[in-house]
């Protein structure tokens, strides 16, 4: 027992050293002339809080309570203390620390009745005799379930992974040397689906949520469910036709025809039974709240609308009150985003992001707006291979790509949020530890090491291809 607690206490103080060695290092700087010392020392615990999320020597959402206290405590956006913690305490009243909330409370529904896996197998049942039709059954299995599940990991590595690692074996193709017979395809095919789903749908993602909040704290512009939705449909619908096809021509399964899965399927549906109740109940709150978030803030805003459907889900008992206070993923998404949305409007309240804006900006001003456009969200994009997580992504390079967009005036600060945004579920395809789903998907054995890195760098050009030919010309045709 006492070398294991030494050994949890050295990895502690080994992890523990960036998020020290960034903030104080950051804090010894000379204060630049047109900052105050508030704001430079506010920058330097910033960056330690992202250095701790990166490092994780505690869980996330403790960093981001330690980040808030101390700024309140050193006083480094307001100095007296009644408004300190009033500040520190103000992403918990966020919407949209709420919204992601209730839709992970929703998500457990799926999970619960068995709705998401009954979605999946009819799929497989309906269109898997051969295994392209499989590749289309798994990308329409995860956009059924997308807009109610803002974990990837818990959408495709929670309820599609659990479904298709059974087929592969029923021919042979298991973990190792037959991985490429077929189970790489499925397992490549439902990870790159679910980066697709994930930038279509701002409650498919988390970081999606966090990132609208992020643009409403620096910009003060809200996004609408609806808004973010038909931004991204070309994009969405294009990658996901063409992406079962497009992994079936250059990562080619080596088996074609899979009769069996259909009938495996069959099998696995007989099992389950008829629809119950409960599934019922679930299926028609789900499209319920889905009509809500499509009508738009016209007749409720999308956190209410979430959190009527948790109220409805716990009323007919589809999931218990217990349940709620169980689900720590729920709680600790909670506490992490408020915290991380009150640091990063911080930034803001210095007036540090003016000050990077104002920095960078003569060097962008003179660029062509398309050469612009594209520099930014590729540069954006493919930093991704520096983070483990996209929040942290989001949190740490968002509001100063923002800062600087905006500076050119060409575009509304709404379209500049956008075209950022929407690349943050696409860039998960890029390496094994872009998103829980990937580390997921490459411990799984089917996909060899060479062959993540490569496909995934191959993948994520394609989808920063197609987001960049058809994402931004229809942002700017329809002008917002």
């Amino acid at each position: 027992m006492r070398v294991k607690l030494s050994a949890q206490r050295r990895r502690f103080l080994l992890r523990a050293i960036p998020p020290i060695v960034v903030g104080v290092g950051l804090a010894l700087f000379p204060v630049p002339a047109e900052l105050s010392p508030r704001a430079w020392y506010y920058f330097a615990l910033f960056a330690a809080v992202i250095a701790g999320i990166i490092a994780e020597p505690l869980p996330p959402p403790v960093i981001g309570l330690t980040g808030v206290v101390v700024a309140a405590m050193l006083g480094l956006v307001h100095q007296n203390p009644t408004q300190a913690i009033n500040w520190a305490l103000s992403g918990f009243s966020n919407n949209l620390a709420w919204l992601i909330f209730a839709s992970i409370v929703i998500a457990s529904g799926y999970e619960k009745t068995g709705l998401g896996r009954r979605i999946a197998l009819w799929l497989i049942k309906l269109i898997g005799g051969r295994t392209l039709g499989l590749g289309y059954s798994i990308a329409l299995a995860d956009f059924a379930i997308a807009p109610f599940t803002p974990s990837n990991t818990a959408r495709s590595a929670g309820t599609i992974y659990p479904v298709i690692r059974n087929i592969p074996e029923l021919y042979g193709s298991r973990p190792g040397p037959t991985g490429r017979r077929m189970g790489g395809y499925l397992m490549y095919n439902a990870l790159a689906a679910s980066c697709v789903t994930s930038s279509m749908f701002p409650t498919a993602f988390a970081a999606n949520l966090l990132a609208v909040g992020l643009v409403g704290e620096t910009l003060g512009v809200s996004i609408s469910w609806r808004e973010w939705l038909i931004g991204f449909l070309p994009v969405g619908l294009t990658l996901l036709l063409l992406l079962p096809l497009v992994l079936y021509v250059i990562y080619p399964p080596e088996i074609k025809q899979v009769p069996d899965a259909q009938h495996w399927a069959s099998k696995e549906l007989e099992k389950m039974g008829r629809m119950s109740a409960m599934e019922t109940m679930m299926l028609a709150g789900i499209i319920f709240v889905v009509t809500l978030w499509i009508a738009g803030n016209r007749y409720t805003d999308a956190t209410t609308a979430a959190i009527l459907a948790v109220v409805l889900l716990v009323a007919r008992s589809v999931v218990s009150w217990d349940d709620v206070l169980g689900n720590k993923q729920a709680w600790s998404v909670l506490i992490w985003f408020s915290t991380l949305i009150t640091l990063s409007g911080g930034l803001v309240q210095v007036r540090f992001v003016d000050w990077v804006a104002a920095g960078i900006h003569p060097h962008f001003s003179s660029l062509r707006l398309s050469f612009a456009i594209v520099i930014l969200i590729t540069a954006f994009y493919f930093l991704h291979y520096l983070f483990a997580t996209v929040s942290g992504h989001a949190t740490a390079l968002l509001p100063a790509f923002l800062a600087l967009a905006v500076g050119m005036p060409a575009l509304s600060p709404k379209a500049w949020a956008l075209l950022l945004c929407y690349s943050l579920g696409l860039m998960g395809i890029l390496t094994p530890y872009a998103t829980g789903a990937a580390a997921i998907y490459y411990n799984s054995g089917y996909i060899s090491h060479r062959d993540f890195w490569l496909y995934g760098l191959i993948l994520g050009v394609i989808f920063l291809s197609v987001y960049i030919a058809i994402g931004i010309p229809w942002l700017l045709w329809r002008g917002v």
